[in-house]
């Protein structure tokens, strides 16, 4: 890894207990040694960073489903790490530092939006897959809305509890949310869109019965969409995101900051938009005030006019190309009855990245 790169990376690490105050870094349970010790050992509540009280209650009152909190958590980081593989910020985390972005979301950007969608819908989403599936004693399948079946099918299966899965994540992620700033409005705004996805996108899912798979009979239940589908139409709302100016009210309790679109001609931003109110940084070389890493060293895609390609993604650095040999399975042959068989192939490849 290039010395500079290690260099800022550990200015980061030090400078990152500025960010702390104001950070959710209960995230870092998702990557830590907390996150792989909760399926298989008791959880100490007090152990895992960042809990406020009510999240500490929470944990302690409901721990049978902390695992499930802390896996989506990381599905979240997953998520918008595969979102943004070919952007300038491209949602990297930092090993062993509770602030797991860095300093990249202490501003109240486009960035910090997502974010905070994309991890509390996977909070809610890991937790309704794990009551489905029976991991917890306190939850279960949905009965409430089930109505009379459609002409074909009938009910059956488990049909997910999507709204206990968005109340637990509404209680615990939102938890720390309460103070009377933008910052806090943005963040619960944010949260809630992430959430509300999950239940726009419920569907039916039918499995089907018969003869020879001839489907007389199809049983049918609600379920979540795939996460991958939901990280593509949280995508899309980064990229139409809302940006808001703040605006301070006097009342009983004291001064109340709110968010009001900045633009009157544009539509105002509904539950399920997400909004912001600070610029975001171009990301194009490594800044530890910011937190970003800078692109030099990325990969880029030569034949691409988007983000993703050599000239957005260098910032008009330009970029190295290097011919890499790869070993990939060829020739593969089925053979009845029932396996393949390949040989190995060793390809050439052009890789380009960033000056």
């Amino acid at each position: 890894m290039d010395l500079y790169l290690v260099g800022y990376m550990m200015c980061v690490w030090l400078s990152s207990w500025r960010v702390l105050g104001g950070y959710p870094i209960w995230w870092s349970l998702a990557l830590g040694q907390q996150y792989s010790s909760l399926g298989s050992q008791p959880i100490l509540c007090g152990s895992i960073p960042g809990l406020v009280p009510k999240q500490l209650r929470f944990c302690r009152n409901y721990i049978e489903i902390m695992p499930s909190v802390a896996e989506g958590v990381k599905l979240g980081i997953q998520e918008c790490q595969h979102q943004f593989r070919g952007r300038r910020w491209n949602c990297t985390t930092i090993k062993d530092n509770l602030a797991i972005f860095g300093p990249v979301l202490d501003k109240a950007t486009r960035e910090s939006a997502f974010v905070h969608a994309i991890a509390s819908a996977g909070v809610a989403f890991a937790v309704t897959r794990s009551c489905a599936e029976g991991t917890s004693t306190m939850c279960g399948c949905d009965s409430h809305h089930k109505g009379p079946p459609g002409e074909g099918w009938k009910w059956g299966g488990c049909s997910e509890d999507a709204e206990f899965g968005v109340l637990v994540s509404r209680e615990f992620a939102d938890a720390r949310e309460n103070r009377p700033d933008a910052r806090s409005a943005m963040n619960r705004h944010n949260n809630e869109a992430g959430r509300t996805t999950i239940l726009d996108h419920m569907h039916l899912r039918c499995k089907c019965h018969g003869l020879s798979g001839s489907c007389e009979v199809k049983t049918c239940w609600w379920a979540q969409p795939d996460f991958r589908m939901l990280g593509d139409y949280l995508k899309d709302k980064y990229d139409s995101a809302s940006e808001m100016v703040v605006e301070k009210h006097r009342e009983s309790r004291g001064w109340v900051e709110t968010l009001r679109a900045k633009y009157a001609f544009f539509k105002h931003p509904t539950e399920r938009d997400m909004v912001y109110y600070e610029g975001s940084p171009n990301f194009c070389e490594p800044n530890q005030e910011t937190g970003s890493f800078g692109t030099r060293d990325r990969a880029c895609n030569v034949s691409s006019h988007g983000i993703e390609g050599c000239d957005l993604l260098c910032c008009g650095r330009g970029h190295n190309t290097r011919t890499e040999k790869r070993k990939e399975k060829c020739h593969c042959i089925f053979h009845w009855c029932c396996y393949v068989s390949c040989q190995e192939c060793v390809r050439v490849y052009d890789v380009h990245t960033c000056k």
